[in-house]
């Protein structure tokens, strides 16, 4: 089912989804072969009371439609050269970041090329091999959690980038959920 209506505003069934396709058009809007990004999700409503002049710089409201629940702000870039587990264990949020979002390109194989991986690759070797693999798939993932558990992502190939033939679903990438998760733990 695709995101997008025919005038163009994603069609998502709940808040966070909305801020995760905001999030996914943002990064499709940069291209392709970009780093990391990292971004804190606040609560608009807060924001616009707390932050006012931020709120309107972001124009927050200011068209006169109710903005959405959750405003995503960029974060510094994240350190290149770092891994990316190992940044994200580094990561802390104040109390009011209301959740996260990770966008990340990865290459990815089909569930049915998971039988042909040789037995005992792992590391620069498994990922050489899936970036000669003749059925990989060039990926953006975007990713959302909550500080109350709720989660999101969305998936956008490459080849077929399109705003219409995003996936999402909150366990499309549960891996990187958890890890995002984990920045809440105190």
């Amino acid at each position: 089912m695709p995101n997008v209506s025919s005038s163009g505003p994603p069609m998502a069934a709940s808040p966070l989804t909305v801020a995760v396709l905001e999030i996914d058009e943002y990064a499709a809007g940069l291209g392709w072969d970009r780093p990391a990004r990292l971004f804190a999700l606040v609560d608009t409503t807060s924001l616009r009371v707390q932050e006012p002049g931020l709120a309107a710089q972001l124009g927050l409201g200011a068209d006169g439609k109710v903005p959405a629940a959750f405003t995503p702000v960029e974060q510094e870039e994240i350190p290149k050269g770092k891994p990316l587990d190992e940044f994200l264990a580094t990561i802390a949020w104040p109390a009011g970041v209301a959740g996260c979002a990770l966008t990340v390109e990865r290459l990815m194989l089909p569930p049915s090329a998971e039988a042909s991986v040789p037995e005992g690759l792992s590391g620069k070797k498994l990922t050489a091999w899936v970036a000669a693999h003749p059925a990989r798939q060039e990926v953006r993932m975007t990713v959302a959690v909550l500080r109350n558990g709720k989660r999101e992502s969305a998936i956008r190939l490459r080849e077929k980038d399109s705003a219409n033939e995003v996936l999402t679903g909150p366990a499309l990438v549960p891996g990187l959920a958890d890890a995002l998760a984990a920045t809440f733990e105190s």
